[in-house]
């Protein structure tokens, strides 16, 4: 048995592909899995925030592109840079168990305190209209790139700090890098920050990742994923939606805002896990005033 996987070649792409790949081959030793690295447009354009070029979707093309060729047999992404509609073509097989979702804090290496004579690097709006909240005085400049790329630009001076997803500091064992933790309730994260998301063709047969889904993650970032669709919200969009199951029920924090950040409404919601699409829709539905 030969499998490709497409990837973004990004080391943080990389590493993520490769606990896909660890997990095929402890279940199906036998199994040929190799990952196919490829350059999106996304990767390519780092000039200008990805909602100024047509947004997340523009992660993905290229991978779209080699599953339908049959280059590839499946894609591995991260749920968060997803498009919210996906083709019946090319179905969600799996989704990992989520890491931590939360967005952190990154200064220079050797700095204690955050220092905001210098801008904080970030390219998301999401970030940006919730850091204002945080630090009113704060300006902000574009950090786009790959992970390493940011924090050598963080470490020679170009920033104050970066703002960056817990889960890609962690998978890539850079968590000593981390000077702050926001909470959901201080940051909502992005729809589907931390988990990995396995795209394959209807077509063909994906018994061999069936043990890699979790049912957990499957039900928090398809309503987070809800709550952005039903805003009208691609996955670049200033709004952000974050969902945990407690005690039986899921609970979901959401933020809508205008596209140039002066609406920002957030809200909550709580209800039966069967419910989770419903109470996504319903929360997005009261934020927009509906």
């Amino acid at each position: 048995m030969k499998i490709v996987i497409g990837t973004r070649a990004s080391m943080l792409a990389v590493a993520q592909s490769e606990q896909v790949k660890a997990y095929i081959k402890d279940k199906n030793p036998q199994a040929e899995v190799s990952l196919l690295k490829l350059t999106t447009t996304g990767d390519q354009i780092l000039d200008r925030r990805l909602d100024e070029v047509g947004g997340k979707g523009l992660f993905v093309r290229e991978l779209d592109q080699a599953l339908l060729d049959g280059r590839t047999d499946l894609s591995v992404h991260s749920l968060k840079d997803l498009p919210m509609e996906t083709s019946e073509e090319l179905p969600l097989l799996s989704y990992s168990t989520r890491e931590d979702a939360r967005d952190v804090l990154v200064l220079p290496k050797g700095v204690k305190d955050l220092d905001l004579s210098k801008p904080v690097g970030t390219s998301s709006m999401r970030r940006i209209v919730q850091l204002k909240e945080l630090y009113p005085e704060a300006t902000y400049a574009n950090a786009r790139g790959n992970l390493q790329t940011r924090l050598d630009k963080l470490d020679s001076g170009e920033y104050s700090a970066l703002v960056l997803a817990a889960a890609g500091l962690k998978r890539l064992g850079l968590e000593e890098r981390i000077s702050r933790y926001f909470e959901p309730e201080e940051i909502i994260p992005a729809a589907g920050q931390g988990i990995i998301a396995v795209q394959g063709h209807k077509d063909k047969d994906y018994s061999y990742v069936a043990g890699f889904h979790d049912v957990d993650s499957e039900i928090t970032g398809d309503c987070e994923r809800a709550f952005v669709k039903e805003l009208d919200g691609g996955c670049s969009s200033p709004i952000a939606a974050y969902a945990r199951i407690v005690n039986e029920e899921v609970y979901l924090l959401g933020m809508y805002c205008n596209e140039d950040g002066t609406d920002v409404r957030r809200g909550a919601m709580a209800g039966k896990i069967a419910d989770a699409i419903y109470i996504a829709v319903k929360l997005a539905k009261e934020l927009k005033g509906e």
